[in-house]
């Protein structure tokens, strides 16, 4: 399994817990089988809680995140014992053959010769047992050492800074798949200094509904555009929420005490007019003041200001491009 194996095994077990936005889309996603039997109130309802649902889901993205990675914990991890043979099966089968003695009706029936050569029959199957024994052990120990001596390597690699070892671990971990299928595309880069910068590929015009969907008081469906200032808030928390989510995930999985995540979105270049993938959001996410945080609580916009930051909002224009923080600037924290 190798020690990326072993890491996966980490994240499952420490993504046992689930947002609550997560369960609820679950049993949306039961639920649509049956929407086309469903009157057409429910069906009103159904779409409005999907709709919910979905607002939920991209503005809790940063209250999930994995277990941090125990490295230290890792490399002090015994190395596994290498089997030996200890012959115990033959062992036996000697012992029975060396203490053998006929018996009275052995000797009346001339049997003890047979039985001398069954007993050493005996031994040397014993012997192959004892050998096939061994050898299925000392497959599973070469296993296990492999495992060992692989984790053991990344571990030290990991605390020791290493820029590679960071890249291998975060992808063996495959923390963003979530972000991954809302549309978001993340990119790893390890400035000169160490310092690890996450440039997270946000498209909310592709993730953000255009539309309000609510209930009349008669139980009917209601389906608005959506306000653009509306629009742009709801743009700004999910941007924030991503940031947190993925500067969260790279702070569980490293040693580092702290990462830099840069956003990314279609914003107008104003030299040339046009439509652009630019930064727009870029922030230092320090492994202390993440700690401190009630992620249940917190507006994930509101929270970028506890910590350095470029961002530029307005409620009426949305974002603006902004320049991504310098990476140099933060070496000696790494």
């Amino acid at each position: 399994m190798g020690w990326k194996g072993t890491v996966r095994s980490l994240q499952a077990s420490a993504r046992r817990s689930e947002r609550n936005a997560h369960r609820r889309q679950r049993e949306l996603e039961k639920r649509h089988k049956e929407y086309a039997k469903m009157e057409a109130l429910e069906q009103a309802a159904y779409e409005v809680d999907v709709y919910e649902n979905h607002i939920d889901i991209l503005l809790s993205m940063h209250k999930d995140c994995a277990d941090p990675v125990k490295w230290n914990r890792l490399i002090s991890n015994p190395e596994p014992r290498q089997p030996i043979n200890s012959c115990a099966l033959e062992q036996r089968a000697t012992h029975s053959a060396t203490t053998y003695r006929p018996n009275f009706w052995a000797r009346i029936f001339k049997l003890e010769a047979r039985k001398r050569v069954a007993l050493m029959g005996k031994v040397r199957a014993a012997q192959a047992e004892d050998e096939r024994q061994y050898q299925a052990q000392l497959d599973e120990w070469k296993t296990a050492h492999a495992e060992w001596a692989e984790q053991r390597d990344i571990a030290v690699r990991i605390l020791d800074g290493d820029r590679q070892a960071k890249l291998d671990a975060i992808e063996a971990f495959e923390s963003f798949a979530e972000i991954s299928h809302l549309g978001s595309a993340i990119q790893m880069i390890v400035h000169e200094g160490g310092v690890l910068e996450a440039k997270v590929a946000i498209h909310g015009s592709d993730v953000i509904p255009s539309e309000i969907k609510s209930l009349l008081k008669s139980g009917k469906l209601s389906t608005k555009a959506m306000p653009i200032g509306r629009f742009n808030e709801l743009h700004q928390d999910y941007v924030c929420s991503c940031a947190l989510r993925v500067g969260r995930e790279l702070l569980a999985i490293l040693s580092d005490e702290l990462v830099i995540v840069t956003a990314l979105d279609n914003v107008l270049n104003g030299s040339t007019g046009h439509m652009q993938e630019q930064p727009i959001l870029s922030v230092a996410f320090s492994r202390s003041t993440v700690d401190g945080l009630n992620l249940e609580s917190i507006d994930p916009s509101d929270a970028m200001k506890n910590f350095v930051h470029n961002m530029s909002f307005k409620k009426a224009a949305g974002f603006s491009a902004v320049t991504a923080l310098d990476a140099q600037r933060f070496a000696e924290a790494v």
